[in-house]
């Protein structure tokens, strides 16, 4: 790493941290899978930024809002990330910058701005370190500060490619190794090349490849490894890397006066996430969580730390041990080494339940708040959607929805085919053998050096809520599994915002071939007349390879529809339903109102407009017995009211 352009005056970004004491600051995080959030549950893959918010106080709020797989030009142009961020910026906010890993897909080379089309079979992702990286890094600069809020850049952290003992140019984002370039040479160097923007538009940078060369240089190639990466590549950290990678960033905008007074200089215990929030569930549904905690400079030197939790919730060191009230952690030379453990909550009523998880040696005393809530489902008509894929992509619903035709992006069904003579499936699914939609990349070649998720290559399914009904979402499912070699590899998301922000239902670093994995999720989503749900699944390869298949079985959406109409009771002077001599009658009706009558599912079987100056609609009833749901829209408002059709 050059240091030429990293040496920054701290007085004059001084202002950057005066900021009124009194309002909440939000800073916002944007950058690619190092830094992004994950599913402890689905990966062992700890983004930093996910790390980020236990070493601030409550007075400022990390929103951490990185994607994998993006660079710095895909999430600026994709519409779910930057233009979405924006709209969550507000005076006074900060915004950290880190982009480089998916900058370098095409070696270097620009992709162009089209993701279906680009350059020359490029990956549209890549950028130039002296072209349009900086450009990007210009527009995020530019429109920060004019949303009022101030930007900060960090370069990327190392990918972990040791030579000896020390982190290659390469690993370091400079690339001009591989164009024989002498390391004076800075033209493929994406840190570099930030550092100049940061010198040209004024703006405070945090040198994270430098700091966490250091880093992973002290721990030695073998060390960083075991204890601070994932095993599957050399890219992303796990929990304790991605912790110690966001203490550096937090530790340097402290030197920097960033935000320094509202870092949590506190070097006793740190516990991560510094609140628990469990989320939503179902009565009945167990859910864990991941927590991590850390002690230094600890009094006394010596000793035990017991980790309790309020009734109702239970604690455990592994997630296969004995959940109990609570365990113990002994420590020694003045320091409790980063450790994992997990609390679960379940609860058989609906509502929200408040607890306390309470981590004390005698000394110090550190109380963690934890929430869950709950819901109740009860009544209402099932739903259930269904894509069987062993002929065609249609598909079978049962109940009021709407569901989506299934879709590719970058992607095209090859045949629909056993994925070998010898296919294994799970023994619960009651298949030995049976066809499976066998799907291919265009082109028909896994690129080489794939190491996450394409967002431009995906398979996309959904589900929409009927008018008038409001779709519980509480179970998806699906097999999957790779055909030809053992390389595929996947990530599966749901989305209700159209990927703003999408929850990860399961990622394979590594499928065996021919081998059917069943993967199964009971999510909380709540769909109103309008919205859907979309379920998608990211495919890349291990390597370059031809002949190699994504292959998808029995996608399942499952859920509840129940009337979301209001049912108020009509008063004497207002719109009154009538139902006589078969005919359903409407008295004191609107001129121009439209009226819209539902089934308790939901379902709307008739639709009509009063454009007479008549007060009263005169309508055949329904043969069919039963209580509707009737609507009426006009400028004076709107009125539901249930009635029976005896």
């Amino acid at each position: 790493m050059k240091s030429l352009f990293f040496k920054f005056f701290v007085g004059i970004f001084a202002f950057c941290s005066i900021v009124s004491a009194n309002a909440q600051i939000t800073l916002h995080t944007i950058g690619d899978s190092t830094m992004s959030d994950y599913d402890e549950n689905s990966t062992d893959k700890r983004g930093w930024g996910m790390m980020f918010q236990q070493f601030f106080t409550s007075d400022v709020v990390v929103n951490n809002r990185a994607k994998s797989g993006a660079s710095s030009k895909s999430f600026y142009l994709e519409s779910p990330y930057w233009t979405t961020v924006k709209q969550q910026i507000q005076t006074g906010d900060y915004v950290i910058i880190q982009f480089a890993h998916n900058d370098e897909k095409s070696n270097g080379l620009d992709g162009g701005t089209d993701p279906n089309n680009p350059i020359n079979g490029t990956d549209y992702r890549g950028t130039t370190a002296q072209g349009t990286y900086k450009e990007y890094l210009r527009k995020y600069i530019d429109e920060t500060r004019a949303l009022g809020a101030t930007p900060v850049l960090a370069t990327a952290m190392c990918r972990k490619y040791f030579s000896g003992a020390t982190i290659t140019r390469k690993g370091q984002h400079d690339l001009g190794g591989d164009y024989g370039l002498p390391e004076s040479d800075n033209t493929h160097d994406y840190s570099y090349a930030m550092g100049e923007v940061a010198i040209e538009k004024g703006v405070q940078l945090i040198d994270l490849t430098a700091l966490t060369k250091t880093l992973l240089e002290s721990y030695g190639d073998a060390a960083s490894t075991a204890q601070l990466f994932v095993s599957s590549d050399s890219t992303h950290p796990n929990a304790l890397g991605a912790t110690l990678v966001a203490r550096l960033c937090a530790q340097e905008m402290t030197n920097q006066n960033i935000l320094a007074s509202y870092i949590n200089t506190s070097t006793d215990v740190l516990i991560n996430p510094s609140e628990v929030d469990f989320g939503d569930a179902f009565t009945g549904q167990t859910l864990t969580k991941e927590v991590t905690i850390t002690g230094f400079d600890l009094d006394p030197a010596s000793g035990t730390f017991t980790l309790s939790v309020s009734d109702g919730f239970l604690i455990a060191s592994n997630k296969t041990d004995t959940f109990t009230s609570s365990i113990t952690m002994n420590y020694t030379g003045g320091n409790l080494e980063f450790t994992k453990f997990y609390i679960s909550v379940s609860q058989s009523v609906g509502g929200t339940k408040e607890g306390t998880l309470t981590a004390a040696n005698g000394t110090i005393t550190k109380e963690i708040p934890l929430t869950a809530n709950f819901i109740e489902l009860t009544g209402g008509t099932e739903v259930n959607l269904l894509w069987e894929l062993s002929a065609d992509d249609s598909y079978v619903l049962e109940g009021p929805a709407i569901p989506m035709d299934e879709s590719h992006t970058g992607m095209y069904v090859q045949s629909y085919n056993q994925p070998n003579a010898t296919t294994i499936w799970p023994p619960e699914s009651g298949y030995t053998t049976r066809k499976t939609q066998r799907n291919l990349l265009d082109g028909g070649i896994w690129p080489a050096g794939e190491i996450d998720e394409v967002s431009t290559r995906h398979i996309q399914f959904g589900i929409s809520a009927n008018e008038g009904t409001e779709l519980n979402i509480d179970e998806i499912s699906l097999y999957v599994g790779g055909a030809g070699g053992s390389g595929m590899r996947c990530k599966i998301y749901y989305s209700k915002d159209d990927f703003v922000t999408a929850p990860l239902l399961k990622e394979f670093q590594s499928m065996t071939s021919n081998t059917m994995n069943f993967v199964s999720a009971i999510p909380v989503v709540k769909l109103t007349a309008g919205e859907t749900l979309k379920l998608r699944v990211y495919p890349w390869y291990n390597g370059e390879a031809t002949g190699k298949t994504i292959c998808l079985a029995d996608v399942n959406i499952h859920g509840v529809a129940t009337p979301t109409l209001s049912l108020e009771k009509p008063l004497e002077n207002q719109i009154r339903w009538i139902v006589e001599d078969g005919f359903i009658k409407i008295k004191n009706a609107p001129v121009h109102g439209n009226l819209s009558i539902y089934d308790l599912t939901g379902r709307l079987i008739h639709k009509s407009s009063n454009r007479n100056e008549s007060d009263l609609y005169i309508i055949k009833s329904t043969s069919t017995k039963g209580i509707y749901i009737g609507k009426i829209e006009s400028q004076e408002g709107i009125q539901t009211t249930k009635f029976l059709v005896p």
